[in-house]
């Protein structure tokens, strides 16, 4: 005789698993039996509750990436074979079809991670692991057709804000209406901590690499300002609520992928609004440069010549797949619907930054570098710098160059001594056909966040 109960162990050795389905499942087979269907019957109607089976992690090596880098010495060699490491365990995510790693290209995290100047396509899926906290991490232009390099940098100094938190009560700009409604609209954006950062954080460039650049056109003779950051406080707060929705997936559909390469799948209700949250991220970051550009020529009373900008930090759409740059730049003409077809390359603060044209190189993915890159880490630069004076090293590495710091404290992890050689990552771009050099803006000077005491250090001297 046929059991009359289903129990919650019946259910289990059928494969299904604890969880919302599994009581939706327990109530419907009840029922089923209650009204006479056998036990194999109500076995097999219920088999639609059963989770899609785990997706494994392909084998190690068996889908190779591209390589668009050299390395001579012991520095870059060992850089090399660690991001070649990353790599080959990054390519084991299931979603994963291509990969590819640029003349910049260096560690960021634990084994596994998207490697700085690494690029990946995925089937269906958004990695808010492969884009990183800083999203839209990005370089604006503007060129001025009668301005001098000083009164730029001056004017600039006091339109932008660099350091912690944003700017305060007074001194904000007005984050577009429209925009701010499109962001309460949002499944991800309508959180209040992030709709609040997107006011306050307005016309602020953070920390780290983040900098404001002046120099000269080699082919016009005009000046130009680059600015580099990224989304912010906002961008911030969506990865951190990306990460959590994929980890959710994650948990569901591949156990096995590394925490940081989970995925939110692209035909999800989920997956389609992380994406809209991309897109207005976007929005608000060029917004977030623009008006740091727009204060100072204003303060200027210059002429505009051309402005232009591009994302080296985002994923974009393309032939059915979506394609996770960190720190690699679009060089392809239609990547973005305002895309000029000039993509910069920042190199480091004595260097120029370069103008290019892509070149939509199959073994690039598509992608040219977006930098300079380091062979290792900034904490392994101030432990080789820990005797000298930071005074005399700015001075030595930036003769003749107005080099300022926001915070009024040299952070040597920036200085050019930090980079790989700039003139090896060009000749890398031209060996490897990633992009066309169309000009070089040389520098006069720029500004940078400089030392930040970490939030822990501050609370410790707090506590002292």
């Amino acid at each position: 005789m046929e059991p009359q109960k289903l129990t919650s162990d019946l259910l289990k050795s059928w494969g299904h698993v604890p969880g919302e389905a599994f009581g939706a499942a327990l109530r419907h087979g009840q029922k089923a039996l209650e009204e006479g269907q056998t036990l194999q019957a109500v076995q097999a109607l219920l088999d639609r509750y059963k989770p899609a089976p785990a997706i494994a992690l392909d084998a190690l090596g068996a889908k190779a990436f591209h390589i668009n880098i050299d390395a001579e010495n012991k520095d870059e060699l060992a850089n090399l074979d660690a991001v070649k490491h990353h790599m080959a365990e990054l390519m084991r995510t299931p979603t994963i079809e291509a990969g590819a790693i640029m003349p910049d290209a260096c560690p960021a995290g634990p084994l596994g991670t998207i490697p700085v100047g690494g690029v990946v396509a995925a089937r269906n899926a958004i990695h808010p692991g492969m884009h990183s906290a800083d999203i839209c991490c990005s370089v604006m232009m503007s060129e001025f057709d009668d301005a001098d390099p000083k009164e730029v940098l001056d004017s600039a100094h006091l339109a932008t804000h660099f350091g912690n938190g944003g700017r305060e009560n007074g001194k904000r700009f007005t984050m577009p209406l429209d925009l701010y409604d499109q962001f309460r609209g949002n499944l991800f954006l309508s959180n209040p901590k992030i709709l609040r950062a997107a006011q306050e954080h307005l016309g602020t460039q953070g920390d780290g690499n983040h900098f404001l650049f002046v120099g000269v056109s080699r082919k016009t003779g005009k000046t130009a300002m680059v600015t580099h950051h990224g989304s912010r406080g906002p961008g911030a707060l969506l990865y951190k609520a990306g990460m959590q929705m994929a980890e959710k997936f994650r948990k569901n559909l591949s156990p096995q992928t590394l925490k940081q390469n989970a995925w939110i799948p692209m035909d999800s209700e989920e997956g389609d609004a992380y994406w809209q949250a991309l897109q207005l991220i976007r929005q608000w970051t060029k917004v977030n440069h623009s008006v740091i550009h727009q204060a100072t020529t204003d303060a200027l009373g210059a002429t505009l010549n051309r402005r232009f900008w591009n994302e080296h930090n985002f994923v974009f759409e393309r032939n059915g797949l979506f394609y996770h740059g960190k720190g690699a730049t679009p060089a392809w003409d239609a990547y973005a619907d305002d895309a000029t077809g000039l993509t910069l390359i920042p190199l480091n603060m004595v260097e120029p930054v370069l103008v290019v044209r892509g070149k939509d190189n199959a073994n690039a993915l598509g992608f040219s570098p977006h930098g300079a890159g380091r062979n290792y880490s900034r904490s392994e630069h101030k432990r080789r710098n820990a005797t000298k004076n930071p005074e005399h090293l700015l001075a030595e590495e930036t003769k003749g160059l107005d080099i300022r710091f926001f915070e009024n404290k040299i952070d040597i992890s920036e200085l050019p001594s930090s980079y790989k050689k700039a003139s090896l990552v060009v000749e890398q771009i031209k060996k490897y056909d990633l992009a066309k050099i169309e000009d070089y803006i040389d520098p006069y000077g720029c500004i940078m966040a400089g030392y930040i005491e970490p939030f822990w250090k501050k609370a410790k001297d707090a506590k002292k």
